[in-house]
């Protein structure tokens, strides 16, 4: 049984084995390159966790004026003894370089000796990071985001197998529809990823984590947040393939852009839905998910009616040919 892949033409005809053994090979790859990144993702651990957790760090912490957090209570408190500490040790040196005898002199360098020793004991401010309540947690949550990340990053191959299986079923005309929307899928998953990272996952687990947080002792187990953040994630990269979704549907003929365009009252209420059932119900969260979502539908509306109005033109060229002149 052959095992490399060649290019298969809609015109050929395999057998139950050979549509098999091709679905094989392509699980193989896939595997592979899932493999291959999941080892990166797992050399380079220390790396992808810190990226995970950025967006915690930068929205946790933020030692607000009159914040009843205790542990937000006990940075203001270790960053303040550190500052006093440090003033002290400069008053007394100024206080030992003025004096007049030895004797001050050198009590005065103790006392700020002394207080530089303070300030040098006080912990550092630390950022803020999940925390780990199992014995095997560290080692499965490390486990699990190096899985995630390994999956982000060999996306396109798993895409372009899963493409190059399926592509042969279509005809020449349905895969000059399917090819350019198929190959928007990898980029508008990722565009909906990096969105995500950078302005959905910091306000929403700033909302989530301050929320009345002089009423609890806010931590973070590391299981809950990971799922939390590649749940965002992966949801932004999935409603980021609304455009490919809409021109499918434009193209084959389901549905018309100008049904799109009377039906966008509902088409809000259908995206808030979405946005209530994904993770963090939050307003911020669903705000965060609803408005790129709407945009981009209203981005693939346009986008539609270009093509919509470049094919119909196509057709009146050629059903009304304009004669060469006679020379």
């Amino acid at each position: 049984m052959a095992t490399t892949l060649r290019p298969i033409r809609h015109e050929d005809r395999l057998s139950l084995v050979e549509h098999l053994d091709e679905l094989r090979t392509r699980l193989i790859i896939c595997i592979v390159a899932f493999s291959v990144c999941f080892g990166v993702c797992l050399w380079q651990d220390d790396a992808v966790l810190r990226i995970v957790n950025r967006p915690l760090q930068d929205t946790a912490f933020k030692n607000k004026p009159g914040s009843k957090d205790p542990l937000e209570r006990t940075t203001v408190f270790q960053a303040q003894l550190r500052r006093t500490a440090l003033q002290s040790a400069a008053t007394y040196d100024a206080l030992a370089r003025r004096a007049d005898d030895a004797a001050t002199r050198q009590g005065y360098e103790q006392l700020a000796a002394e207080n530089r020793k303070l300030a040098a004991s006080v912990p550092p401010r630390e950022v803020r990071r999940p925390v780990t309540l199992g014995v095997a947690e560290p080692f499965s949550a490390t486990m699990r985001v190096a899985a995630y990340a390994a999956l982000l990053l060999s996306l396109p191959i798993l895409l372009f197998q899963a493409y190059a299986f399926i592509l042969p079923a279509f005809s020449r005309e349905e895969r000059a529809v399917a090819l350019p929307l198929m190959a928007l899928v990898p980029f508008l998953f990722i565009a909906g990823v990096v969105f995500a990272y950078f302005m959905v996952l910091p306000k929403a687990i700033g909302f989530l984590q301050n929320f009345n947080d002089g009423s609890y002792d806010i931590l973070l187990q590391a299981r809950d947040y990971y799922r939390f953040a590649v749940q965002v994630l992966i949801a932004m990269g999935i409603g980021f393939q609304v455009p490919v979704g809409i021109l499918a549907l434009t193209r084959v003929g389901i549905v018309s852009t100008a049904q799109l365009r009377r039906y966008r009252r509902y088409s809000i209420l259908v995206i808030a839905i979405i946005a209530m059932l994904l993770p963090g119900q939050d307003p911020v969260t669903m705000l965060s998910l609803m408005v790129p979502l709407y945009v981009l539908y209203e981005g693939s509306i346009l986008l539609a009616s270009l093509l919509d109005r470049r094919a119909r033109r196509k057709e009146a060229d050629e059903l009304d040919p304009v004669d060469d002149p006679e020379p």
